[in-house]
């Protein structure tokens, strides 16, 4: 798990070095600094501090119209599946781009549209998992130190606008796809994708950000 949050810790300081290369460019709008502060409280009211989710953004301003986007966290859940109780934590990614929907121009307010493809990897457990047989009482299945990634691809729309200065602040609303909805090996799957929620087909999500644009 260090080495995920090295990777996007490497990713988020290679993209903010680019954008600070070009910085000069008349195509270079520059850069902001995201921390989404909804998820985790939405999360501690709905699940009563079983799941708790953690994440940061950035995105890069370019032509007045497009922004390349980054997005990780990390997340720890404690839920049931497959009728065992599940305990799991791990890092994930998002890497996409959003197109401002208002006409071009310099203003610091944009509504936008976009594409993410996203992946997490992380440790579970599943434990007391019913063994159910029609003839023969089996005793309950244990799976202990799983690992599992899992991807997925969301649509995504929301808003930035400028507070004060550079302060910032936004949302987005996703419409999240699961891809890796089985397991080639039939191992044991985690009943919560870190990045994405509870493992089901489709997901809804949204995030509220604050930011500082550099």
């Amino acid at each position: 798990m260090n080495k995920v949050l090295l990777i996007l810790s490497l990713c988020c300081f290679a993209l903010y070095a680019s954008a600070k290369e070009y910085g000069d460019s008349a195509v270079y709008q520059g850069i902001s600094i995201k921390l989404d502060i909804a998820t985790p409280i939405i999360e501690l009211a709905r699940s009563k501090a079983k799941i708790q989710n953690y994440e940061i953004a950035m995105n890069v301003r370019i032509a007045n119209r497009f922004y390349p986007t980054l997005e990780a966290g990390y997340a720890l859940a404690e839920t049931s599946a497959d009728g065992g109780n599940y305990e799991g934590q791990g890092g994930f990614a998002r890497l996409g781009i959003d197109l401002s929907a208002l006409k071009k121009g310099t203003s610091e307010n944009c509504l936008m549209v976009g594409l993410r493809a996203g992946g997490a990897l992380q440790q579970f457990q599943i434990i007391d998992v019913p063994i159910h047989d029609d003839f023969w009482q089996l005793p309950n299945v244990n799976y202990y130190d799983q690992h599992h990634f899992d991807c997925w691809g969301e649509v995504v729309a929301g808003c930035q606008v400028q507070v004060y200065k550079g302060f910032q602040m936004g949302w987005y609303v996703r419409l999240k796809l699961l891809f890796t909805r089985t397991d080639k090996q039939g191992d044991a799957l985690p009943g919560y994708v870190p990045g994405y929620g509870y493992r089901r087909d489709t997901n809804w999500g949204i995030n509220y950000y604050i930011a500082y644009k550099f």
